[in-house]
């Protein structure tokens, strides 16, 4: 396993696995690694010749310097982790080496950002295709694999591509989960006790959203009053949404033709919980979930 700190340093291995061919499977994290991000390992590691992690904290991703500074951090700890997976590279860029300067272009989005975690964290996705754009084109993997917990960043990832012309192919991996089904998250360790016991009833109010699709149909309404309904008997942390949309294309113009996505996200003290289904119109399961 090499850990690899600079982009000069990538290019020049980047070149190597290039020119033999090789297919690379990149997994792109911020660290303090879970169950979730060894599942995308271990997905890359069974079909690709090589597997490259990074792991990056990018500052262009938060709204608030308290937010960032309170990300969990443990390089130690997940090179341990890492070596006992096969990884192939680990790429350990700072700050200073992945925006040396001020940037004189900025991405945006015209659809898909404005709703679910984009509505209230404005700038966050901008900052997400950013840091993509970049690793992207440090790394030059063929596939590219990320977990579903937030599948609005899935669909946000897959217009990239697309729109640029990203000879990458994204492969979305099911949602990992907790015994209770709470959705593994690197924030969850910032859970109270309290707030620990309440988070597994965020997976609950998303069966009474699914419950309401399959006995009442497509009512977008009814299916968001539902869920609402149960968070606000069941959690004390606050709601910071309720939705079910259209997905990929995250629109509110919900049909029979297209897959849809119920999603929540509630706000705790010191950390904020996000998940989701992803239906077809009948209610069935379109990814298969793993505990």
């Amino acid at each position: 396993m090499n850990i690899i700190e600079t982009i000069d340093q990538m290019n020049n291995e980047k070149y190597s696995y290039q020119q033999e061919g090789k297919s690379v499977g990149f997994v792109p994290t911020m660290g303090y690694l879970h169950e979730g991000h060894l599942k995308l390992i271990e997905e890359s590691n069974k079909n690709n010749d090589i597997t490259v992690v990074s792991i990056f904290v990018n500052p262009k991703q938060f709204n608030q310097q308290s937010d960032l500074d309170g990300y969990p951090r443990d390089i130690t700890r997940d090179q341990e982790l890492l070596k006992q997976y096969d990884v192939d590279y680990i790429f350990y860029p700072d700050s200073k080496e992945m925006y040396p300067t001020s940037l004189t272009i900025d991405l945006s989005l015209s659809s898909r950002g404005n709703v679910l975690c984009g509505k209230t964290r404005p700038g966050h996705f901008e900052g997400v295709l950013l840091v993509l754009s970049k690793l992207f084109h440090i790394v030059s993997p063929t596939h590219a694999y990320f977990g579903l917990k937030d599948a609005q960043q899935v669909a946000v990832v897959k217009a990239l591509v697309e729109d640029l012309n990203f000879n990458i192919q994204i492969i979305p991996v099911p949602t990992v989960r907790e015994k209770d089904g709470l959705a593994k998250s690197s924030r969850n360790v910032n859970l109270e006790p309290l707030e620990r016991e309440e988070a597994s009833h965020l997976i609950k109010a998303l069966y009474v959203g699914r419950k309401c699709l399959i006995e009442h149909g497509l009512k977008r309404n009814e299916i968001i009053r539902s869920v609402n309904d149960y968070l606000n008997k069941h959690v004390t942390g606050q709601i910071d949404y309720v939705d079910c949309l259209s997905y990929p294309t995250l629109s509110n113009e919900i049909t029979e033709n297209h897959a849809i996505i119920i999603a929540v996200a509630v706000k705790y003290k010191k950390a904020r919980l996000i998940d989701n289904f992803i239906l077809n119109s009948n209610g069935d399961f379109i990814y298969k979930e793993r505990n």
